[in-house]
């Protein structure tokens, strides 16, 4: 049974706005991931150690938001194609319920694994 267009064109929606969401967020991460100054002057020691590990949680934020971000595009490129809703291994029917929790997924419970 295919997506009624009303639920599609929410969905496209959501991930547009989820987009530009990211887009904004993975601007100020990049800022959080520049390397951090070797100033003892400016910075003690313990703090540049915090500063470093802050760099890194912001590095694995990058990563994961990077990771989102090309699964919504995706996403978006699938309802271009009309491939929206259906898994991308097995081809069976995505639940409209499961869409509307996590919108960029690309497979069924089953392939999901």
């Amino acid at each position: 049974m295919a997506i009624p267009d009303a639920v599609l064109s929410d969905l496209r929606q959501e991930l547009e706005r989820q987009k530009i969401r990211l887009e904004r967020s993975m601007s100020l991460t990049e800022e959080a991931v520049r390397p951090v100054e070797l100033d003892q002057q400016a910075v003690g020691r313990l703090s540049r150690m915090d500063s470093m590990q802050n760099q890194q949680m912001s590095r694995n934020l990058q990563d994961r938001e990077q990771a989102r971000y090309a699964a919504i595009r995706t996403a978006l490129e699938r309802m271009d194609r009309g491939e929206y809703g259906s898994c991308a291994d097995c081809g069976d029917e995505i639940q409209a319920g499961r869409l509307f929790v996590v919108p960029e997924i690309a497979h069924c419970p089953a392939c999901s694994g």
